[in-house]
């Protein structure tokens, strides 16, 4: 977890060192939330490309696992959802904090067991639907996502059946709360969140509203300092 504190004063520090204006909670907050997705969004497409990879001995050092830990901190396991209806639709709307859908559990006729529900896209849907054996087998169910839901076959039907889903969820919204006392802002800790990314992301924050910040200040010089920075870590962290 990163202190937004520390972020906010960092970022008005260099910013007013160069000269660049003044850069208000307001202005702070909004580009504080992009940045930390900006962020959070660059751990799945690196952990894409990291695994192509291969790794090495020293686990601190493997790119794949450090994004993994990362990544941890926001999955949920084996959350139940209800079942709609009586034709295997399960609703994901309801979780608001959903980033990426994981792994899909039934248990069937009050069984004992989790069965674990294969991905089939729309594409391979028809072929699935044409072959009873398939399509009726609780031992290896497959389920389809479409918009925000998903329909499970064959359909589990409540009570007897229950589905448990696992997700990763988005970080929540980074705010830096104050109140104003004359005509300066000073930091409320209890009005504040901090930002839920990993403490080694502190700089990189930084440098990102920094980025973000030129841009609503049509300030092309600040944005390309905090770009060359940005390109510079991430060079970094790929070697």
């Amino acid at each position: 977890m990163v202190n937004i504190d520390n972020v906010y004063q960092k970022v008005l520090a260099i910013a007013n060192k160069e000269q660049r204006g003044y850069i208000t909670p307001q202005e702070f907050n909004l580009f504080a939330d992009q940045a930390q997705m900006s962020i959070f969004e660059q751990y799945f497409y690196d952990l894409s490309q990291f695994s192509r990879i291969p790794g090495n001995n020293t686990d601190y050092a493997d790119s794949v696992n450090n994004l993994e830990q990362k990544i941890s901190e926001f999955e949920l396991y084996n959350v139940e959802f209800a079942i709609a209806n009586a034709y295997g639709d399960v609703l994901l709307g309801s979780v608001s904090d959903m980033y990426r859908l994981g792994h899909v559990r039934v248990v069937y006729d009050n069984g004992p067991r989790f069965v674990l529900a294969s991905k089939v896209s729309l594409k391979e849907l028809t072929t699935y639907a044409a072959a009873p054996l398939i399509r009726n087998n609780k031992k290896s169910p497959y389920y389809t996502k479409y918009k925000k839901q998903i329909k499970i076959y064959p359909y589990p039907t409540p009570p007897k059946d229950r589905v448990f889903i696992s997700y990763v969820r988005k970080p929540i919204t980074a705010h830096w709360g104050y109140n104003v006392v004359g005509e300066a802002a000073l930091y409320d800790p209890t009005k504040s969140s901090n930002f839920e990314l990993h403490m080694s992301e502190e700089n990189d924050l930084v440098i990102k509203i920094l980025a973000l910040a030129g841009v609503a200040m049509k300030d092309p010089s600040m944005y390309q300092i905090a770009s060359a920075e940005d390109q510079k870590n991430i060079q970094q962290q790929k070697q």
